[in-house]
């Protein structure tokens, strides 16, 4: 005898068991609330995204509501897809660099500086001091431009505008420094295996220097506009908690894991280029909220403009960049290279097998972890939290596509 199920799958109605039908709820979202006697209200599905302009790029949230409160969430991605694991497989080993700009687009020299570290790694090549001071002088002025966009979108997401403007003002600043040294203004292909791509030029040193004194005094009047505001405290204060063991249960990194009480920082546990002679504080938050994770990443800017002045009072005479090959051939052999990017352990796994070209290329991106996490945290809260949420994680879709 056929049986309703079987009628309603021929009509195309149910998928078969063991598939999922493109019209049913996701894995974990429900329309009606189970076990539950009594009076019950029916359960809401609401897709935030992909175009959404408050969810960082092209996510698309699927959010199960009972009332206003989230029963559960589900993040669905894919829409910002490049290829850069497959397509470095069929470049060279010094154009690796441009497919990392592509990843976390808004910190490229990280994702450049990552890619670079795993092939002279695997070649045992030999950095000037110059290019390691370069290397670091350039990534932590990236890290407090990507911050900037950060902590003013974090603002829009909490409901405030003014302060939004001004960080644009900082950061418009930065990003006229670094298109002053590497020529770019967001696609920089400025670190190399081996060094960099130039020299600072004349008189950059002084603008540099100029925007570091001026930023010592704008960062606490970022603070007092937005942190100092009670209605953006009462918005992020106990909201979004990440404890340690969920932190670490996440893999979580960067500012997110640091937020959570773990003073994890690649920079200070495996030194790179030339951070292990900064003098750099790592701020630590005690609950994991929304709160903490905002009070670390502006600490974060104080100690990226403190090294950027170490960078330049000790940067060393010499070449900015090694004797390589033009063409580049590592042995056989696998590495992996990590840097504390802006978001993160921003991790290269370099596969050779002795060819001009990787045989493999694996792209560690901490966002992609931190957006497991929401899923974890976001129960519970309401419909209103959810965007700020994750603007607090501070989350990069380019880089979670790959």
């Amino acid at each position: 005898m056929t049986d309703a199920r079987d009628i309603a799958t021929e009509a195309g109605m149910l998928a078969p068991e063991g598939t999922h039908h493109p019209g049913l709820p996701p894995a974990g979202i429900r329309r009606a609330p189970e076990g539950v006697d009594g009076l019950t209200t029916e359960h809401l599905i609401i897709n935030m995204g992909p175009q959404h302009p408050s969810t960082h790029g092209v996510l698309r949230m699927i959010v199960e509501m009972d009332g206003e409160e989230i029963v559960s969430a589900e993040a669905s991605i894919g829409y910002l897809h490049r290829g850069i694991e497959k397509l470095a497989e069929h470049r060279q080993y010094n154009a690796l660099g441009t497919l990392m700009d592509r990843g976390d687009y808004v910190s490229g020299i990280h994702g450049e500086l990552a890619s670079a570290l795993a092939v002279e790694k695997l070649m045992e090549i030999a950095i000037p001091a110059k290019a390691d001071y370069l290397r670091v002088l350039l990534s932590e002025i990236n890290r407090i431009a990507s911050h900037l966009v950060w902590f003013g979108t974090f603002g829009l997401d909490t409901g405030a505008m003014g302060q939004f403007l001004y960080a644009m003002r900082d950061r418009e600043n930065l990003v006229d420094i670094l298109e002053g040294i590497t020529g770019a203004r967001m696609m920089f292909n400025y670190v190399r295996p081996g060094g960099v791509l130039a020299d600072l030029p004349a008189g950059m040193a002084a603008k540099i220097l100029e925007f570091c004194s001026g930023f010592d005094k704008y960062i606490e009047e970022h603070h007092d506009l937005l942190g100092g505001n009670e209605i953006f405290q009462h918005r992020v204060k106990g909201i979004g908690a990440i404890d340690r063991d969920t932190a670490l249960a996440f893999g979580l990194s960067g500012a997110n894991l640091r937020g959570s009480g773990v003073a994890f920082d690649v920079r200070r546990e495996r030194p790179y280029a030339a951070y292990g002679e900064m003098e750099f504080d790592v701020p630590v938050g005690s609950t994991g909220d929304s709160w903490d994770r905002y009070m670390v990443r502006m600490e974060e800017m104080r100690q990226s403009n403190r090294m950027i002045r170490q960078c330049l009072e000790g940067m060393p005479e010499g070449d900015f960049t090694a004797k390589v090959p033009r063409v580049l051939r590592p042995p056989e052999g696998e590495v992996y290279a990590a840097v504390e990017s802006s978001r993160g352990e921003t991790g290269i796994h370099l596969v050779s097998q002795g060819g001009d070209t990787p045989y493999r290329f694996h792209y560690k991106a901490p966002s992609l972890y931190a957006l497991q996490a929401l899923e974890e945290i976001l129960p519970g809260h309401l419909l209103a939290d959810v965007v700020m949420i994750i603007g607090s994680t501070d989350i990069m879709l380019g880089e979670i596509d790959r």
